[in-house]
């Protein structure tokens, strides 16, 4: 029998003597398992020790008994067996906080009843917690930070009235209104109940606390109005009251708290004014952001002597900045972005050379920039974007060694930019439109090799572009236009091999198009225009995959290649005089002959034209008449046509007659604008979904109905399915391998009609679900599912513009076209080809009273609506659209959201009403926990929606937000030992995004 088994039998018939307690702590140490980084550590602890007080971690009292056992942070994981520990008779500290240990709080720790400091936090502990009272000597009781569930252990706390420190935050516990037995431990001096999905308001009984230095109660669904007995908490050092919904102005008396230092009440719906604030002159750190304050920022904020954190953006603050502000101590960061504020930049917030962010965009800031930041080396972020700002840029400004944006676009600057541009090794994001600067840009402004945009638009540039912008090897965006920038394209622009997208329009740029441009393979969007360009078009752009080109207006000569001779890019060569094409109804066709064009042999091409078209027509009329005669209910026998062409992607079990065969109505399951959707079940039992698509007006109006509109798209696709750009399509989607993504197993193709054989999803799709009578026959998806569908479909989209060779974007993301398997697993479904397809037809109708448009009405973009371009961005916008479906479980456009109003400006109205934002959360989501992560997927749908295209956030991004809120956010709390769940509101610069447009 082993000692420490005999240690077991005799207690409790005997205490533990000195030297036995080394069994105790061996037992421990070997029921964990314990990481190679933390296991010298443990080396001291040895079996030979007479006493276990050298042990590392382990404190001993006088009489040489453990008194505490510190394993803080070590990374440990195993389960915890408190029947052994509480051997230890003078036991009065365990902590065993941010490890990873699992398993049950179970309740043999009554043993433990000496424990007066006991930290299990930030672990994976699970379960209910247990009663607690009977460890009724406790003054420390830390829990926060671990998967707790069920009801608040508010019993636990009804014999503990020394409690000195509470924290049981950051778990998922059934949600409950405050807990009204903790206004009762009136001993305490920190209390962290964040997240624990409490609501209702905050009790008055909170002023009965009045040791407390610590009160922290965010990310919860607290309302009304902040209770005015908050103020008798004279000694609080931190508040935190972040992202509740708590109303009203701050409470009268709020002055009172003289010794509060970090206050953060932000994503809230306070109004009124900062009055309260302005004599709390020991505050370190004030963010505020996201509510609806209104006035001047006090004065007295100038003479705040230890403030470092300022954050105010998205209120109604007007006037100006204290001239003082931040000239004091160690200045952090202010970001006062979206406000009314105006007069000068306050100049010496870098004065003791500690700022990193200077963030005040959206504002009416007037004046120059002060010359003090030019040498305020340690700014990462400079902010100063839409305001009336003005005068030359100091120097300094542009070497900033690691700032990685400088934004002053929007503005009224003046002056070069000049050549210290070298110097700044971190700049990654340079910002300069619609402003005045002057001057060449010089070449020092490609040295700054981190650069990964540069947006100058709209300002006066001139000279050349010089040819060292070759040696950005990671540019992803270049905006030069509307400038008087002249000379040739460099051809070393074509050495940028990460270019998305690339705009030197109206400027004064003579000499050819470079062939190198076609080196760019990851090029999305190419213009060109308004320019002196001469020459031919390069036939190495035919290589690249835009969705945008435009070489309008210039001196182009020649012929267009045929790959761009395509009706998408109709509008790109006009203004060009010299320019013909083989098949562009836009540009005059060109001609093998030299002689002149006479009236005579103009008259004769005429007469040839009228006849060819004549019997063309009488052609088609009669072919027509024939398909519609032998076809029945609106079938074509297929099987009787033709010979058919297969092209496989992947290894098939079947031969297209099978499926040929299998077009019948019948089997008809779905209709779109593409054309019709069959279910075909193999003869192996295999079920597949076939795409039928006809080119022809006959089969237009069979598979559509007799709609004019929707033929004639049917007929410009007949050239479509023949052209060069469909077949590269075609191929580039059968390499698409993506989990998320449908897979393509082939394609039949014939002279009149093309079959795409995809893989078949029994749930049908995400729309059906949340808004058909099949999803209420099926019932409501739960949360869970609805979240992996959100990332699982969020990770298709970042695979399509992101994972492959060239980003491909589908260009009708909406719940219809995700479908769902048996598991309910998303599959984004219909790209590629709708892009394709609405591209023929925009131009073919763009003077129409009856568009095509690229998109479906309720999902698009708002800038398509004045530009007829898309990028990703406007797939992201899409997408934002089907996570508001998710959370809310409402379609796109509803008759109640109001006249010309979709679901985005629905959820924007209300998102910050008087009403919590849960009232927008489906109401069949009925978990409190699944709600509150249901409202951080709701302000990530917001960030995706915004009104401009530039500040939504990629699909690269959108996944990592959605990822966050699985997982969580678990960061150390402000001084030091509670654990915080930051809120999902993102701040206009932390992702460039704004969450209100």
């Amino acid at each position: 029998m082993s000692p420490f088994v005999v240690l077991l039998l005799l207690f409790p018939l005997t205490l533990l003597a000195a030297e036995d307690e080394v069994a105790v702590l061996l037992h421990l140490k070997n029921s964990l398992h314990i990481p190679a980084s933390s296991a010298a550590e443990f080396q001291s602890w040895l079996p030979s020790a007479a006493l276990p007080c050298n042990f590392t971690g382990i404190t001993c009292d006088a009489g040489n008994l453990v008194s505490a056992i510190d394993l803080t942070r070590k990374g440990i994981s195993g389960t915890i067996s408190f029947s052994s520990l509480c051997l230890l008779p003078s036991l009065s500290k365990l902590s065993l906080g941010s490890n990873n240990l699992s398993g049950n709080l179970a309740t043999d720790i009554h043993n433990c009843s000496g424990l007066r400091h006991l930290d299990l936090a930030a672990n994976s502990l699970s379960g209910t917690v247990p009663d607690l009272s009977p460890l009724s000597g406790l003054r420390v009781l830390n829990l926060s930070g671990n998967n707790f569930s069920g009801q608040f252990p508010w019993i636990s706390l009804s014999n503990i009235s020394v409690l000195e420190s509470l924290s049981l935050g950051d778990n998922s516990y059934d949600s409950s209104p405050f807990p009204m037995v903790v206004t009762e431990l009136t001993n305490l001096y920190w209390l962290y109940l964040s997240v624990c999905n409490l609501h209702g308001d905050l009790p008055p009984e909170i002023g009965n606390l009045t040791h407390l230095v610590n009160l922290e109660v965010s990310d919860n669904f607290l309302s009304g109005p902040i209770p005015p007995e908050i103020t008798k908490l004279n000694k609080l050092l931190q508040l935190e009251l972040y992202n509740n919904s708590f109303t009203g102005n701050l409470p009268v008396g709020f002055q009172n708290l003289s010794e509060l230092s970090f206050f953060d009440a932000s994503s809230n719906y306070l109004t009124g004014d900062l009055t309260e604030l302005a004599f709390l002159n020991k505050l370190v750190s004030l963010q505020l952001f996201f509510n609806d304050f209104s006035g001047e920022v006090p004065a007295e904020f100038g003479d705040f002597k230890n403030l470092v954190n300022l954050s105010l953006y998205n209120n109604r603050l007007t006037g100006s900045l204290p001239p003082k502000l931040g000239s004091w101590s160690e200045f952090n960061f202010i970001d006062v972005s979206t406000n009314f504020l105006t007069g000068p930049i306050p100049p010496d917030m870098c004065r003791m050379g500690t700022m990193k962010k200077l963030l005040i965009l959206e504002n009416q800031f007037s004046g120059e920039i002060p010359a003090s930041y030019a040498n305020c080396t340690t700014l990462i972020r400079f902010r100063v974007s839409n305001n009336s700002l003005s005068g030359v840029v100091p120097a300094g400004i542009w070497s900033l060694p690691i700032a990685n944006i400088i934004d002053l676009e929007l503005n009224q600057f003046e002056g070069p930019l000049t050549k210290e541009i070298a110097k700044a090794s971190s700049l990654n994001q340079l910002y300069l439109s619609n402003n005045r600067f002057s001057g060449e840009l010089p070449p020092e402004l490609f040295e700054a090799a981190a650069l990964v945009s540069i947006d100058a638009t709209s300002n006066k540039f001139v000279g050349n572009i010089p040819a060292s912008i070759g040696k950005l090897k990671g540019l992803l965006s270049l905006s030069l236009d509307q400038n008087m920038l002249s000379g040739d394209i460099p051809d070393s622009l074509g050495s940028c091999s990460d270019l998305s997208s690339l705009s030197l329009a109206a400027n004064l740029l003579s000499g050819p198009i470079p062939p190198s441009i076609g080196k760019l393979s990851n090029l999305n969007s190419l213009n060109l225009s308004n320019n002196q360009l001469s020459g031919q078009i390069p036939t190495s752009l035919t290589s690249l995959k835009l969705s945008s080109l435009d070489l309008s207006n210039n001196r182009l000569t020649g012929t267009v290649p045929s790959d761009l001779s395509i009706n998408a890019y109709n509008d790109s060569f006009a203004g060009n005089t010299g320019l013909c094409a083989d098949a562009n109804s836009f540009l005059p066709r060109c001609s093998s002959s030299t002689s002149n064009n006479s009236d005579k042999l103009r008259t004769v091409l005429i007469i040839i034209l009228v006849f060819i078209v004549a019997v063309v027509a009488g052609t088609s009329l009669f072919t027509i008449i024939r398909r519609r005669r032998s076809s029945s209910g609106g079938d074509y026998p297929l099987s009787a046509r033709g010979s058919w062409n297969i092209k496989t992607f992947r290894i098939l079990t079947f031969d297209e007659q099978e499926i040929i065969n299998s077009i019948k109505q019948e089997n008809l399951i779905g209709k779109g604008g593409s054309g019709n959707v069959y279910r075909v079940e193999l003869g192996t039992g295999k079920i597949m979904a076939v795409k039928h698509i006809w080119n022809f007006p006959d089969g237009a109006a069979s598979a559509e109905g007799s709609n004019r509109s929707t033929a004639a798209a049917m007929l410009s696709r007949r050239s479509l399915l023949r052209s060069k750009e469909f077949e590269a399509e075609i191929e580039t989607l059968s390499s698409i391998r993506h989990v998320n993504v449908v897979k393509l197993y082939c394609s039949i193709t014939s002279e009149d009609s093309s079959l795409l054989v995809y893989e078949y999803l029994p749930n049908g799709s995400l729309w059906d679900r949340l808004h058909s009578g099949t999803g209420e026959k099926l019932g409501p998806l739960d949360w869970e599912t609805r979240y992996e569908i959100a990332i699982g479909a969020a990770r298709g989209l970042e695979y399509l513009h992101h994972g492959c060779n060239r980003p491909i974007l589908h260009r009708d993301v909406k719940s219809s076209n995700i479908l769902l398997d048996e598991e309910f697993r998303p599959r984004i479904a219909d790209f590629g080809l709708a892009k394709i397809l609405h591209c023929s037809t925009n131009a073919a109708f763009r003077d129409s009273s009856s568009h095509l448009v690229a998109g479906t009405h309720g999902y698009i973009a708002p800038e398509y609506a004045y530009t007829w371009k898309v990028s990703e961005k406007s797939d992201v916008y899409s997408f934002g659209v089907v996570l508001m479906e998710l959370v809310t479980g409402k379609r796109p456009v509803e008759i109640y959201y109001g006249e010309d109003k979709d679901i985005v400006q629905w959820v924007a109205a209300n998102i910050r009403s008087q009403e919590s934002v849960l009232g927008l959360v489906d109401r069949r989501i009925l978990d409190a926990a699944e709600r509150e992560a249901a409202v951080k997927v709701l302000r990530i749908a917001v960030i995706c929606t915004a009104g401009i295209a530039a500040m939504r956030p990629s699909m690269r991004t959108v996944v990592q937000m959605l990822e966050e809120v699985g997982v969580g956010i678990l960061p150390i709390g402000r001084l030091g030992n509670a654990v915080g769940v930051k809120q999902l509101v993102l701040s206009t610069d932390e992702k460039n995004t704004k969450l209100y447009q």
